[in-house]
């Protein structure tokens, strides 16, 4: 049985400033999002319809900005509505943390559509070039989360050799899963694996976004199962957390994204 290393959750400090190992791992997330995108522009089948380096700083632009507002959002009235309707002002407050990835996606896909009605492109032929690049970042914010021992696993067997103690847990001397390890290598190395390879070859327009919204909803529904529930929140109908019906959505409509994309550019064989 492991116990938590207990990071010091500040990397460095100049002076009165204190620099964030969990706001390092969103710059790195941001750092990887535009060196892969990037990596995409230059693929034959992107580079033919006109995307360039500009484009991919723009629409990490726009996509910060669906992360921040959009994950501050999600987090304030997906988890603590009635909390947050009382305290407007403290929604601002992103410094006492508090980030809903859910959110974030849905602030995302709203900056990509107002991106692509800016340049004229479609909004699924934004999200199939971004989609394969967001996976990383999610690791990489997974491992801030573990750095700061926060998110930890429900309740583990003593003798799972990882099983770790969290001591910022309400019962500290509990071995529990290290949920934020499981999801850095789910939801970011093996969907990035999965979604980089697929998206290599030219895909029918709205596939590539389908497969991103099937895998990650499928993959944190499961890990779901080894994250301890928010304390305030506890487990919801049919004793599943709030983040797996969060994630429930999103695996029907990346299959129905599928499905339709699949469709619409069949052939008829003639």
């Amino acid at each position: 049985m492991l116990v938590h290393p207990q990071f010091d959750p500040i990397a460095l400090r100049v002076g009165p400033l204190a620099i964030h190992w969990y706001g390092i791992t969103y710059l790195i997330a941001f750092g990887l999002f535009l060196w892969l995108a990037g990596r995409r522009a230059r693929m034959p089948q992107h580079a033919a319809v006109g995307w360039t380096r500009q484009d991919v700083d723009d629409v990490l632009f726009y996509g910060v900005l669906g992360v921040v507002l959009g994950g501050r959002l999600g987090y304030c009235f997906f988890y603590k509505p009635d909390y947050y309707l009382h305290h407007l002002a403290e929604i601002v407050e992103v410094w006492k943390g508090g980030m809903s990835f859910h959110g974030g996606l849905l602030g995302v896909l709203l900056a990509l559509y107002l991106f692509g009605r800016r340049r004229g492109r479609s909004f699924f032929e934004v999200s199939d070039l971004i989609a394969p690049c967001v996976p990383p970042g999610i690791a990489a914010v997974r491992l801030g989360n573990f750095i700061n021992g926060e998110l930890w696993g429900r309740p583990a067997p003593a003798d799972l050799p990882w099983a770790m103690v969290f001591p910022q847990a309400h019962d500290g001397g509990i071995a529990r899963h290290p949920s934020q390890l499981y999801q850095a290598a789910g939801e970011g190395l093996l969907l990035f694996i999965i979604l980089w390879f697929y998206a290599r070859k030219p895909r029918a327009t709205g596939q590539i976004s389908g497969v991103f919204m099937m895998g990650y909803g499928v993959l944190r529904f499961v890990a779901e199962y080894f994250r301890e529930p928010d304390d305030f929140l506890g487990l919801r109908a049919l004793q599943l957390s709030q983040g797996q019906w969060l994630s429930l959505p999103m695996v029907v409509v990346g299959a129905v994204i599928f499905a339709w994309a699949t469709k619409r550019n069949q052939r008829p064989a003639g």
